[in-house]
């Protein structure tokens, strides 16, 4: 099987880089290592933060963005599918490599890149420009250059792809950078204020494209003839829907239940997973456990207590013996 292109990230590390050593990497995107050999650890940081972030989104979830350790396809057969998963997946993590990028020039740490002189307007009454303002349009470029070059086919896949690794890149890291500012004056005061672009926390991207995997368009593929031969789009499916723009997740295949381990679909299941007895949502132990019930057992844990704070300047605490009941699906 051909190596899923999150696959290619996951592998790289820290320089030096032998580009050649990467499993997975199409020709287009070797070129690109090989130009770009200094940021690619940035690019292997970016894959990582986004993987994360779907963890955290996703931890209270049937499917909870698991990884497989032993396969090539760090997300096994999840993605082969063209659900909603699969679009956030891309999404996330091409918004994560441009952010990591982004992030790396702005630091110093590349000398490719480096700031934004491109400020965007005039300055504004009591602050002026300074600082590194973030260049996400590099960012962007590098995440543009690099996930998307294995989407070339004239398949449904490739467009879908193609769209939710831009809205990764659009909605999660350009439509959220923000005006940073600093002081400065005698004794803090801000009689002089410098500001620059900067990205918000990574967290932020997550909560806003998490909210956009929930309103996720679904669509249906068309079939179109051109000179080059066969070409397929996708179209929304229900007409009485708003129809989804460039911010938009798009997906045309629905999801499996991940209740039950399958093999096929690369489901784990839910039996041993932690829920919440007290919750109504999907988190909850109704819910998660697929109504299969669940198990209860109590956890001890050790916690800081009684803690005082003494001048100056510590802390002194004692260390107490909690138990928890921890709930587990059947």
């Amino acid at each position: 099987p051909v190596p899923h292109p999150l696959s290619s990230y996951s592998s790289l590390g820290t320089q030096p880089i032998l580009c050649g050593s990467i499993p997975g990497l199409v020709p287009k995107q070797l070129r690109f290592c090989r130009n770009y050999v200094e940021i690619m650890p940035s690019v292997a940081e970016g894959v990582k933060i986004g993987i994360q972030e779907c963890q955290h989104q996703f931890r209270g979830r049937r499917w909870n963005c698991t990884t497989v350790n032993d396969n090539l396809a760090i997300f096994g057969p999840v993605l082969d599918r063209a659900t909603r998963e699969s679009a956030f997946v891309h999404a996330i993590a091409s918004a994560g490599v441009a952010f990591a990028v982004t992030r790396a020039c702005a630091e110093g740490s590349a000398t490719i890149c480096g700031c934004d002189t491109r400020h965007k307007g005039p300055p504004g009454e009591g602050w002026k420009w300074g600082g590194c303002s973030e260049d996400v349009e590099f960012g962007g470029m590098v995440s543009r250059e690099f996930a998307d070059a294995r989407e070339n086919r004239p398949d449904a896949r490739s467009a879908m792809n193609r769209h939710n690794n831009e809205a990764g890149r659009t909605v999660g890291v350009l439509d959220n950078m923000f005006l940073k500012c600093k002081c400065h004056g005698l004794s803090g005061s801000c009689e002089v204020k410098t500001c620059w672009w900067s990205q918000p926390d990574f967290r932020v991207i997550g909560d806003y494209m998490k909210d956009k995997y929930d309103s996720a368009s679904e669509m249906v593929v068309e079939k179109h003839k051109e000179s080059r031969g066969w070409v397929e789009t996708l179209r929304p499916k229900y007409n009485y829907f708003k129809p989804p723009t460039e911010r938009d997740l798009v997906y045309y295949e629905g999801s499996p239940n991940f209740c039950d381990p399958n093999p096929e679909t690369g489901s784990f299941g839910t039996r041993d997973r932690v829920c919440n007895l007290t919750s109504h949502g999907i988190d909850g132990c109704d819910l998660l456990c697929c109504g299969r019930g669940h198990n209860t057992r109590t956890e001890k844990r050790k916690e800081k207590c009684h803690c005082i704070f003494h001048w100056c300047c510590y802390v002194s605490c004692q260390e107490c013996v909690r138990v928890y009941d921890v709930h587990t699906c059947k």
